[in-house]
C-alpha cells in the first residue's frame, strides 16, 4: 500500500493548498515512501468573487466540484475546511477524519498607520467603525454587541483581504484566526474575539478529510482523525443539521471537552443583530451528536425557527452555516 500514489483534491487556495499540503506531509511521515500528489481544483465559490456568498448558494460552491472529482476517481482524498462542508454528502462519499483543531475563534485586525494600529481591541473601535465580513454570523453578533457598526462586505482569499483593510477601506476586518495563523499572518491579528463575544461556526479552525465509502484508502488516513476535534465538530454539525440550514444565515455553535464533559453553546440570530437566541447544554462526549440535536431543539422552541424562516426567504437554498475565512 506504501507504493501507492494518493491524489489529494484541493482548492487553490494559499489556506487551501496550506492545508492540503500539510495532510501530504502527514500521510508521508505516517507511511514512508508513498506518493501523494494534488490535484488543484477551482470551484464555483472561487470564481464567484463579486457578489455576497448568501446570494448565490453558499457553503456547497466550495465543495461540490471537489466531490465530483473524488466521484469520477479524479482524486482519491479532498482536504476541506470544516466549516465549508455542508452537513450532507453525495451518496457514495462520506467525512472519514477530522484533524486537530486549530484556534478556532474569531480575529479582529485593525488598520495599521505609521506602523501602529490605533485600535487595540474590539471595544476601542471608533463610533460607526467601518468594519469588513461577509459573514452574516459575524455581522449579527457584532451589531448585537455594537449597533452603530457599519458592516462592509469583504471577498477574497487572506491576503487580499488584508491588503483592502491596509487601503483603507475599512477599519477593521474579522478573519478566522486559524487561517491568519496557519498562513504566517499572526502578527497581524489585533485581538482575539472571545467566544462570548463572536460565537464561532460550526466546524471553525478544523479541517476535515472526505474519501469515497467504498475506498481502501481510510486505512492510510485513519490515524490523521483527532478524537475530541471529532467529537466536538460532529456535535456542532448536528446541531446545524437539525436547524436545516438553507443558506447562509446567523447560525453559530462551538463545543468543547472540559473535565471528560461536553459542553457546548449555540446560536441563532436575525439579519439586523437586534435578536440572538443563544444556548448551552452539556453531557457525555458519548452523546455528542444528540446533544448537538438537543440544543438545537431547544434554540427552536425559544423562536429560533421564525427567524430562520425569515432568513431564508431572503437568499438561495442549499448551504449551512459561514463561509468567511
Amino acid at each position: 500500500m506504501n507504493n501507492r500514489k494518493i491524489v489529494i483534491g484541493t482548492r487553490g487556495s494559499k489556506l487551501a493548498l496550506w492545508q492540503a499540503e500539510w495532510v501530504k506531509a502527514e500521510l508521508q511521515r505516517l507511511h514512508p515512501g508513498i506518493e501523494v500528489g494534488l490535484n488543484k481544483i477551482k470551484t464555483t465559490g472561487d470564481k464567484i468573487l463579486d457578489v455576497p456568498l448568501a446570494k448565490v448558494g453558499g457553503k456547497g460552491l466550495f465543495v461540490k466540484e471537489i466531490e465530483e472529482a473524488l466521484l469520477r476517481g479524479e482524486a482519491d482524498i479532498a482536504v476541506h475546511s470544516m466549516k465549508d462542508v455542508p452537513t450532507e454528502f453525495p451518496e457514495g462519499l462520506h467525512l472519514a477524519v477530522i484533524c486537530k483543531r486549530e484556534d478556532p475563534r474569531d480575529a479582529l485586525i485593525a488598520q495599521i498607520t505609521d506602523h501602529k494600529s490605533q485600535i487595540t481591541n474590539f471595544g476601542g473601535l471608533p463610533e460607526g467603525a467601518v468594519i469588513g465580513t461577509s459573514s452574516l454570523r459575524r455581522s449579527c453578533q457584532l451589531l448585537h454587541i455594537r449597533a452603530d457598526l457599519k458592516i462592509a462586505q469583504l471577498r477574497g482569499n487572506l491576503g487580499t483581504r488584508i491588503k483592502k483593510l491596509d487601503e483603507g477601506q475599512f477599519d477593521a476586518i474579522i478573519l478566522a484566526a486559524a487561517g491568519v495563523k496557519r498562513l504566517g499572518w499572526a502578527d497581524r491579528i489585533t485581538e482575539i474575539l472571545s467566544p462570548e463575544t463572536c460565537l464561532p461556526a460550526i466546524g471553525q479552525g478544523a479541517i476535515g478529510i472526505e474519501c469515497r465509502i467504498d475506498s481502501e484508502i481510510y486505512d492510510l488516513i485513519a490515524p490523521l482523525n483527532d478524537a475530541e476535534t471529532s467529537i466536538c465538530v460532529r456535535a456542532e454539525r448536528s446541531f446545524l443539521g437539525k436547524l436545516e440550514g438553507g443558506c447562509q444565515v446567523p447560525i453559530a455553535a462551538y463545543a468543547r471537552i472540559e473535565s471528560h464533559i461536553l459542553s457546548m453553546e449555540g446560536l441563532v440570530g436575525n439579519l439586523a443583530g437586534n435578536i440572538i437566541i443563544k444556548e448551552r447544554i452539556e453531557g457525555l462526549p458519548t452523546d455528542a451528536e444528540s446533544l448537538g440535536l438537543a440544543l438545537a431543539e431547544r434554540l427552536l422552541s425559544r423562536g429560533a425557527k421564525q427567524i430562520l424562516d425569515e432568513v431564508y426567504g431572503r437568499c438561495v437554498p442549499g448551504i449551512d452555516g459561514d463561509l468567511a475565512s
